[in-house]
């Protein structure tokens, strides 16, 4: 008997995958019984490197636009949900969670016709076509923001799933530590930055911007700059007065949620909820007005536990970050406020959920 998951295309989907199968086999599900189906995108190399068995689906996304391309999507719909009806079928699957994109649609299909149970797990606060379509035959749907019920009316908020250093996250047993690993010389307040793949540029301009102008004895500086940045950040950074430290990757994300007091980033769903289930106040920039980001940020910032800025007025982020870490009232407000918010057990809860099914 097997677990099916399908999650392709980005780490927005991936990685709330693995978090629910490592809650599954933390449960005592043995690995060997969960199967993940995806295309030929950073899936196919992320979860054999966690230890789960891949299966490859020819699979290609629906264009938005009029394009060609797109009258080949039926077949490649049908063929894809055979493909994956029959894996099922051989691995008598009692349950199958889809967590959005173009896998979901044929992997529901196929969970549907070999009598899985179908689950859906819903990341943004306004849901994918995908998810849209499959949560009709979904026997629960998973929500990461209570804004996501406009759309899908029988979704239950559980938050988005995180790894267990989330659900375990305790920032007064780690804050010494993790200030050793970034090197910092100076008890000062920590700004965190979280400058990501997507429009990174925006949000590192805006930093040196800060440092540049910034009282160096108001905060110390934690950049994730990414491996594409690192160079050019850690240039910049050796000339300023703040003590800045870059780092270009970060395996040990609890870390740096926990050297940090404020964190500016994006607006991810998966960050938003790292943001709140760790208490740390937060400035976003989300990708655009009306976008997923956006949206996402929208509960918490309504709640008082993050300020949203929009990348038109980006150049209102040096002020906004110095308020506030001269503020340490208000960021603790802050802090509060997202911590009453956070939901670090959404993947124990929807392993939980998989199991129910296939035990019973």
């Amino acid at each position: 008997m097997t677990y099916a998951f399908a999650a392709a295309g980005t780490g927005g989907h991936v990685f709330p995958a693995l978090a629910v199968a490592d809650a599954l086999v933390a449960s005592g599900v043995p690995q060997s019984e969960v199967v993940f189906f995806g295309g030929d995108r950073m899936e196919a190399e992320t979860i054999p490197a966690a230890g789960y068995e891949f299966v490859p689906v020819e699979l290609r996304g629906l264009k938005r636009s009029l394009d060609p391309q797109n009258l080949g999507i039926p077949k490649v719909v049908w063929d894809a949900t055979r493909q994956m009806a029959g894996q099922m079928r051989t691995r008598n699957t009692k349950a199958c969670i889809v967590f959005g994109g173009y896998v979901s649609v044929p992997a529901a299909l196929a969970a549907h016709r070999v009598g899985a149970t179908v689950f859906v797990q819903e990341q943004n606060a306004k849901p994918g076509l995908a998810n849209r379509f499959v949560a009709r035959m979904a026997r629960r749907v998973f929500l990461g923001f209570p804004g996501a019920r406009r759309q899908l009316k029988r979704g239950e908020v559980t938050g988005n799933p995180l790894r267990p250093e989330f659900a375990e996250f305790k920032r007064e047993q780690l804050r010494d530590q993790a200030r050793l690993r970034y090197g910092l010389q100076r008890s000062l307040p920590v700004l965190g930055v979280l400058g990501g793949s997507l429009g990174a540029k925006v949000l590192n301009e805006a930093v040196e911007t800060l440092a540049m102008s910034v009282d160096p004895d108001h905060m110390s500086i934690v950049h994730l700059t990414g491996r594409d940045h690192f160079d050019e950040i850690a240039a910049i950074a050796a000339r300023s007065d703040v003590d800045w430290q870059p780092v270009a990757f970060e395996d040990r994300m609890e870390m740096f949620y926990a050297v940090s007091d404020l964190v500016l980033s994006r607006a991810g769903a998966m960050t938003i909820n790292e943001l709140a289930a760790t208490g740390t106040p937060a400035v976003v920039v989300p990708l655009g007005l009306g976008t997923n980001q956006a949206a996402n940020a929208l509960e918490l910032e309504s709640a008082g536990g993050l300020i949203q800025v929009s990348q038109a007025q980006i150049d209102q982020i040096p002020v906004v970050i110095d308020q506030l870490i001269v503020d340490r009232t208000k960021r603790e407000a802050m802090g509060a406020t997202m911590a009453a918010h956070g939901r670090p057990a959404a993947a124990q809860v929807i392993a939980g959920a998989l199991r129910e099914v296939a035990d019973g």
